[in-house]
């Protein structure tokens, strides 16, 4: 993969949008312009997307629930339960709850179910996700990328390293107001929620 290609890659991954990450651009090279930069400059920003979770998909990672358990995994590496973020602790975790070694086997959805499950059990039992839906959940909070976020925030008051009662204002700061939201605008938060996880733990 060519580092441009990496780089688009990696703003699609950590949900950043145009004018995001050109501030991202700028603030590590200087730079508004991906074509105005060198090798080196362009070999920065890939650093920079690494330092915020951004991992090109393993060569192999293949099957019909390989996106939805990578995403899950993530998610937990983000609420600060999962240590190791690479696909092959997540294919480790995979064959212990499926006995099945490589997403590229994992083909039955009942086998599927079985590490889905178990993911998000030990999400909702070490982070307090709250996976459920009804007719009263809030059209905002419906998305499992809110759901997350709204975790995230929880451990972060228990830290202390937010206030309890300033999710909102956070998402306000950061992207779109919550009813504008969408499962797609979700990652950028939860990557940055992440990062403020994984140092209010360290």
């Amino acid at each position: 993969m060519t580092p441009l290609a990496a780089i688009h890659v990696g703003n699609k991954q950590l949900g950043l949008d145009e004018d995001t990450a050109r501030d991202l651009y700028e603030r590590v090279t200087g730079k508004r312009s991906l074509r105005e930069m060198n090798d080196r400059e362009l070999r920065l920003i890939i650093t920079e997307h690494r330092q915020r979770g951004f991992k090109p998909a393993e060569k192999g990672l293949q099957g019909p629930f390989a996106k939805k358990l990578q995403a899950l995994w993530i998610a937990a590496w983000n609420l600060g339960i999962v240590r190791d973020r690479r696909d092959a602790a997540m294919l480790s975790f995979i064959k212990r709850q499926t006995g099945i070694q490589h997403t590229r086997f994992l083909l039955d959805a009942d086998d599927a179910a079985k590490a889905i499950d178990a993911l998000k059990a030990w999400m909702t039992r070490e982070a307090g996700v709250d996976w459920s839906q009804s007719v009263a959940t809030a059209e905002w909070l419906r998305p499992s990328g809110a759901k997350i976020a709204l975790a995230q925030w929880h451990v972060l008051s228990v830290l202390k390293a937010v206030d309890p009662k300033g999710f909102r204002q956070f998402v306000w700061d950061n992207a779109k107001p919550l009813d504008q939201m969408t499962e797609r605008d979700w990652p950028a938060v939860m990557n940055a929620l992440g990062d403020m996880v994984r140092k209010a733990k360290a």
